[in-house]
C-alpha cells in the first residue's frame, strides 16, 4: 500500500510526457451535398476515376487502367504545366456508385497532407435527386510534433475542405440544388 503514492507520482510525471509523444491524430472528414439531378446522371459524370474534369481546380486528368483495381490517374491543377496530384483506385463499385481512392504522391506544399485516402458516393434521395457525399481521411502534411502552421491539423483540414467544396459546389452547379 505504501508503493501506491509513488506509483501514481511517477504516473502523473510522466503522463505529460505521453500525451505530447504521440504524434500527428488522423484526421476525417465529410461533406455533401444534394442536387436535383438522378443518381444515373451525376454518376455518368463522376464515376470515371479517369475523368476529374468536373472538379474546377483540374486542369487535366490522365491516367491508366480506366476504373480497374489500381488504376492510376494524375490530375495537372490549375493550368498546363501546373502541380500534380497521383492517385491509386483501391475500391469501384458501379452498382453502388462509388469509388475509393488514395493519393500515392502530391507535393505538401500543393496538398498539406500525408496518407490520404478518400471515397466519392453517389446515393438517391427520397425526392428522386441525388446526395453526393466525399469523405476523406488523412494526416497533417508534417509528420513530427510541432509542426509549422501551414502543415498543422488546422492546415491540411482547410485545404481538404477547400478541395471537396469546389467540387461539390461544381456539382451542385451543374446538376442544380
Amino acid at each position: 500500500m505504501r508503493r501506491l503514492p509513488i506509483i501514481l507520482l511517477t504516473f502523473f510525471l510522466f503522463l505529460p510526457a505521453i500525451a505530447f509523444a504521440h504524434g500527428p491524430t488522423r484526421q476525417k472528414l465529410s461533406l455533401a451535398v444534394d442536387v436535383k439531378a438522378p443518381p444515373a446522371d451525376v454518376w455518368a459524370v463522376i464515376g470515371n476515376f479517369q475523368d476529374m474534369s468536373w472538379h474546377p481546380a483540374v486542369f487535366q486528368s490522365t491516367g491508366t487502367g480506366d476504373n480497374a483495381i489500381d488504376a492510376t490517374r494524375v490530375l495537372t491543377l490549375g493550368k498546363e504545366g501546373g502541380p500534380t496530384i497521383s492517385e491509386q483506385l483501391y475500391k469501384y463499385d458501379a452498382t453502388k456508385m462509388s469509388y475509393s481512392y488514395r493519393i500515392t504522391e502530391v507535393d505538401v506544399a500543393v496538398l498539406p497532407v500525408t496518407n490520404y485516402s478518400s471515397h466519392l458516393t453517389v446515393t438517391p434521395t427520397a425526392s428522386g435527386g441525388s446526395h453526393i457525399e466525399w469523405r476523406g481521411a488523412f494526416y497533417r502534411g508534417y509528420p513530427n510534433n510541432e509542426p509549422p502552421e501551414n502543415l498543422n491539423d488546422a492546415a491540411a483540414i482547410a485545404a481538404v475542405t477547400a478541395v471537396y467544396k469546389a467540387g461539390l459546389d461544381a456539382l451542385e452547379a451543374k446538376f442544380g440544388k
